[in-house]
């Protein structure tokens, strides 16, 4: 493991120490996220679409919604949104439960060397200014940074922005928050041009996030353009907010 990242956990190991933490699932003191609450989360497994990440019912490695393509070269998920998980995001996403984001960052990394991807940055998916400022950081990137931490990789800090605020996704159908969040991004051509990037996010629900930030990379040049969530909304998709 690079030194960046075994001394970004030293770190949330030393802040644990200081104000012990309580495991996200069952309450356990001491623990983030507890051995037996790690086992209960379900992995998002093959078969699934080699695209978008979804499940596979047919036959092929491409889902029909995929055929013509996507403007990410794939996109994946570690788990489905339920459960345990789904409130761990939750803790890190509302409740400032921020180490909760290395934690998960685990689930990533693992991920990423299953499908062995090979990427020159990696990018948080950008909170509007006035969500940044109400919640005070932005959940993507306590996952991000630790990622590239691990991956020694450069975390492309401001290479994604969000100069449009858009509405909550909460409640909107597929094509709603497709077109709420047309434009919503834009990169920066100076940095991210002739690179791989991989984006990183909390939660999957649509797609439609992932789709418009590589949207925006590849209107900046991007090479290629990978995304990577924690989790999958499935039948909590009324709970998902931002994907």
């Amino acid at each position: 493991m690079p030194f960046s990242y075994r001394f970004y956990r030293r770190f949330w190991e030393g802040i644990d120490w200081l104000f012990p933490p309580e495991c996200a699932g069952c309450g356990k003191f001491g623990e983030r996220l507890c051995e037996m609450c790690r086992q209960q989360v379900e992995a998002l497994l093959p078969p699934v679409c080699s695209i978008c990440g979804l499940p596979l019912r047919g036959e092929g490695d491409i889902c029909p919604d995929c055929v013509a393509g996507k403007p990410y070269e794939a996109l994946r998920s570690a788990a489905w949104y339920n459960g345990v998980l789904r409130q761990s995001v939750i803790n890190l996403k509302y409740k400032r439960d921020l180490g909760l984001g290395d934690t998960l960052a685990e689930l990533l990394l693992e991920v990423v060397r299953q499908h062995e991807w090979s990427v020159d940055g990696v990018v948080a998916v950008p909170l509007g200014r006035r969500r940044l400022r109400e919640r005070g950081y932005n959940q993507a990137a306590m996952l991000a940074y630790p990622l590239a931490l691990a991956l020694g990789v450069p975390y492309g800090r401001g290479v994604l922005s969000r100069p449009r605020e858009t509405e909550s996704q909460v409640h909107l159908s597929a094509e709603e928050r497709r077109q709420n969040l047309a434009g919503a991004f834009q990169a920066d051509g100076r940095r991210a041009a002739g690179k791989s990037w991989l984006v990183v996010d909390d939660v999957t629900t649509t797609g439609a996030t992932m789709e418009n930030c590589a949207l925006a990379l590849k209107a900046a040049g991007a090479q290629r353009v990978m995304g990577l969530t924690v989790a999958r909304a499935g039948k909590f998709l009324q709970t998902a907010d931002n994907t």
